[in-house]
């Protein structure tokens, strides 16, 4: 069986959907090598971060516009999809959607979509995307509506993402929904490198267990509250565990407005993106991963923390909260400040005990619903 992967990039820089491609490929591959993976994208051929894919990758190398318009799409789709059995589009609200509806229709290819928490009724009610949200009940009406409904079946991460998408846009009356899930592969073993490396980009690093916060810096991901909780807090704590913020985004409006909420703190520091050796630091050093997101369709970063055996504090708007919550890895709290401030007091008031208790769980969590092998053995079942 050959399957192609529909997606407008491959930049890791972009967040975790081009990740969730490479990590479903992976899975797959473990559980059943003979299927045939590969990837469509509309990054540049030259793109050094194509070159690590064990998978073959074809790269239109024509991404233009904020819609990821491509010239060569269309007439690439045409010539080669019947080389396919079956497509999977990843994403929604581009270019690529926009041909595939049309393309698979005419060609009798069957595809699925897999949305990647796109169809989340937050997009439609977020102050900073009213424009797009308009853009999108266009859209939705004449493109999106068509795939959706035309496919063989949506392909979700949890079911709490199935369970928003039904909430968002009307008529829409899918053929299927399968929760297929999302996992990271185990990390690698920790080493002294690792901390090292660490220490090398965040000097200031005083070698203890500190607080950690991985992701983009960008409002969605409720940065500027976790920022306010910790101040506030810092203000009742002299020995406060430092608070590390890495990711891309201090060069944006919102990254220097999250810069100037934290010149209060002598411990906040950001060190930008983290990759490699570094991050799996981070991970392994870090007390507690938090992500107080607005809205966070699966979480990978909370994935690979709670495979690092760390401890997660959440926001109940990261849509794998209720098998943290059930499963005792972690806090779940409201995304706003007063309730991120009673997470992060909660967390440094329990005792040494207490927090080996949801390291083991964090990992444990992370066997059970999340390791590649279980995400792997999913889309097989669903999709073969």
């Amino acid at each position: 069986m050959k399957i192609l992967h529909v997606i407008s990039t491959m930049d890791p820089k972009t967040g975790g959907v081009c990740k969730a491609v490479r990590d479903i490929i992976e899975g797959m591959r473990i559980i059943k090598p003979e299927i045939i993976n590969e990837v469509l994208c509309l990054d540049p051929q030259t793109a050094d971060y194509l070159v690590a894919d064990t998978f073959l990758t074809i790269s239109l190398g024509s991404n233009k516009t904020g819609w990821s318009y491509s010239k060569e799409l269309l007439p690439w789709m045409k010539k080669h999809i019947k080389n396919y059995d079956l497509l999977i589009v990843h994403g929604l609200w581009q270019y690529q959607s926009f041909v595939v509806a049309q393309i698979a229709k005419s060609k009798d290819i069957p595809y699925y979509v897999m949305p990647h928490g796109m169809l989340d009724p937050y997009f439609q009610i977020a102050k900073e995307r009213k424009l797009k949200a308009i853009r999108n009940r266009i859209f939705w009406q004449f493109i999106e509506k068509k795939l959706i409904n035309n496919a063989k079946g949506l392909l979700f991460t949890c079911e709490e993402e199935k369970k928003l998408a039904n909430t968002t846009f009307p008529m829409y009356n899918p053929k299927s929904e399968k929760v297929v899930g999302l996992g990271v592969e185990l990390p690698p073993i920790e080493t002294n490198k690792m901390r090292e490396e660490l220490q090398l980009i965040v000097p200031e690093w005083n070698g203890k267990p500190f607080w950690l916060f991985l992701s983009r810096i960008h409002p969605k991901k409720g940065v500027d509250l976790l920022i306010e909780a910790y101040t506030k807090l810092e203000q009742e704590n002299i020995d406060l565990p430092q608070l590390i913020i890495a990711g891309p985004g201090l060069i944006t409006e919102y990254g220097k407005k999250v810069l100037e909420k934290s010149k209060s703190s002598k411990n906040i520091y950001f060190p930008g993106m983290l990759t490699g050796d570094a991050r799996w630091g981070a991970f392994y050093a870090a007390e507690c991963f938090i992500l107080p997101s607005h809205q966070e369709n699966f979480g990978i970063a909370v994935v690979e923390a709670l495979a690092c055996g760390t401890p997660v504090l959440i926001s109940n708007k990261v849509n794998i909260w209720r098998e943290i919550e059930k499963n005792k890895a972690g806090i779940v709290q409201n995304d706003d400040t007063g309730s991120i401030f009673k997470s992060l007091k909660t967390w440094f008031n329990y005792s040494n005990e207490l927090k080996k208790y949801y390291e083991q769980n964090a990992k444990g969590v992370f066997l059970k619903y999340f390791e590649i092998h279980q995400v792997g053995k999913r889309f097989v079942k669903e999709l073969i």
